[in-house]
């Protein structure tokens, strides 16, 4: 089997697996068990494409050539190989504690529910291959769509206003923003394909790209920039398993993918940081990541909570574009790591409490760790890797995005990834203060005893949670990866 056509086997197994998932439908166990499977099986094959692009080969396929520079066609660059990992190593525990949780609340509509997950990391995993910005297109499109059933799962009023909103927002920036922009530079390039350095600074006057930029940073919705965040904590009506899926697996991170990816390798960081609009994209996402966790910290809602976090957290890494500094995409690559491990343990503890106690605000958490000792341990760790404290990953990416600050000489922006980390403190460590230290509420708990959630819940949330360990010593050997994408290891 050569790689090429391993590379497109990868991309399949998820669109397989949604086939199968549908299949099997009738028999419970058999489709959960087939899901699972398909998941390990996918992160198999895109776990194998890696030593070729460790070794420096060029793995590429060309499926259609519909007209001079416009083809549907994947590629492995570094990056997107980061992102292809993180995506289909966390489909496995996701889809773990999918089965956990789905049956644990007792949730109707099962088979389509996991018919559909399938489906959203197979776009997810043609985003992280794609070659140029048309099949990037497609697939970010084909994750949109995808989800919609999923933040849609419940069915009653709340969940179908709150889907309408995620798709509107998500297509009418996409389709509005970024569909012309990527129109004007085939137009005056002739090509979408990515290419190291970029394609517009020769081609493209500088108020043009300027404007093109605009368009891209807020046309690329699934980044959450204010104001086009509202999808994301409106999406929080699905199940928990889908907040997993939206904050950390597949959407969120698509979306910063796609923003590191156009600043790269359409722009390219010389060509950025000579855009005036390039200060303007950074000054946005700077207020984003203080606004969005100023509205955090008001949420008593836990889910509310961390989706807002999330809009913080996305913004570090377009700010870390739009610094246009070597170190600051790397640390943007890294983040897209650190965070997605630490966010999925938030939701994943998140979820768990609400199947094991029928909680979901943070003053009902009053001294839960006394009954969920293992879940309430791992949101502490998942909080301290969002919130950046070493011994955990979420260091490393915030130091690195601060040193691409200090290289690019904008200071200032050192001192909002700071106020931000003090804040991240102020909204993540109550619920987790609150479950320790506090007593119960009285009545709140009046059988004696541990008391979980499922072990399909418990297993993944406790994975994850070591992963945010794991991560801060092999975080190097991930940073120097991506940093190969400026030709060296850094």
């Amino acid at each position: 089997m050569t790689n090429q056509f391993l590379l497109l086997v990868a991309i399949a197994i998820p669109l397989i697996g949604a086939v199968v998932t549908a299949l099997s439908g009738h028999n419970r166990n058999l489709r959960d068990s087939l899901m699972v499977g398909g998941a390990t099986l996918g992160f198999i094959a895109v776990l194998s494409l890696l030593p070729s692009v460790l070794d420096g080969s060029v793995l590429a396929v060309n499926l259609v050539t519909m007209m001079p520079g416009l083809s549907i066609a994947f590629a492995i660059e570094p990056l997107g190989m980061v992102f292809a990992l993180v995506a289909s190593g966390l489909w496995i525990l996701t889809s773990v504690y999918a089965i956990g949780y789905m049956r644990g609340a007792q949730e109707k509509h099962q088979t389509r529910f996991f018919a559909c997950f399938s489906i959203a990391i197979f776009a997810a995993l043609g985003i992280a291959f794609a070659e140029n910005m048309l099949t990037l297109f497609i697939f970010y499109e084909v994750l949109s769509v995808s989800t919609y059933p999923l933040v849609a799962h419940k069915g009653n009023e709340e969940a179908k206003r709150g889907a309408r909103i995620y798709l509107g927002l998500l297509i009418g920036t996409s389709i509005g923003l970024m569909l012309p922009a990527m129109l004007v530079t085939w137009h005056l390039t002739g090509t979408l394909d990515f290419q190291s350095g970029g394609i517009l600074q020769d081609n493209v006057s500088r108020g043009v790209g300027a404007v093109l930029l605009l368009l891209y940073m807020f046309g690329i919705g699934k980044a959450a920039l204010m104001p086009f965040h509202r999808w994301l904590p409106s999406a929080m009506v699905a199940p928990t398993p889908v907040s997993a899926l939206l904050h950390a697996v597949a959407v969120v991170k698509a979306g910063v993918f796609t923003v590191l990816k156009v600043s790269i390798y359409l722009f390219g960081l010389d060509y950025l940081e000579s855009l005036w609009s390039s200060d303007l994209i950074m000054w946005v996402a700077a207020f984003t990541l203080l606004a969005a966790s100023i509205v955090a910290l008001q949420k008593t809602n836990l889910k509310a909570r961390l989706a807002y976090s999330t809009v913080s957290q996305l913004s570090y890494i377009t700010l870390g574009a739009m610094l246009a500094s070597e170190l600051s995409i790397v640390g943007g690559g890294l983040h897209i790591v650190m965070h997605a491990f630490g966010k999925i343990t938030l939701f994943f503890c998140a979820g768990a409490i609400y199947v094991a106690a029928h909680k979901t605000e943070i003053h009902e958490m009053d001294g839960l760790a006394r009954k969920m000792p293992i879940t309430m341990g791992a949101f502490l760790l998942g909080a301290l890797s969002v919130i950046g404290a070493p011994p955990l990953g979420g260091f490393w990416s915030k130091w690195n995005l601060m040193l691409g600050a200090a290289d690019a000489q904008h200071s200032i922006m050192i001192a909002v990834f700071l106020i931000s980390t003090l804040l991240n403190i102020a909204y993540l460590l109550p619920p987790v203060i609150r479950a320790f230290l506090l007593k119960p509420a009285d009545g709140a708990q009046s059988k004696p005893g541990i008391e979980e959630a499922p072990l399909f819940c418990l297993v993944p949330l406790t994975l994850t949670a070591i992963g945010t360990f794991v991560l801060f010593f092999v975080a190097d050997p991930i940073r120097g990866f991506i940093g190969t994408i400026f030709g060296s290891v850094m």
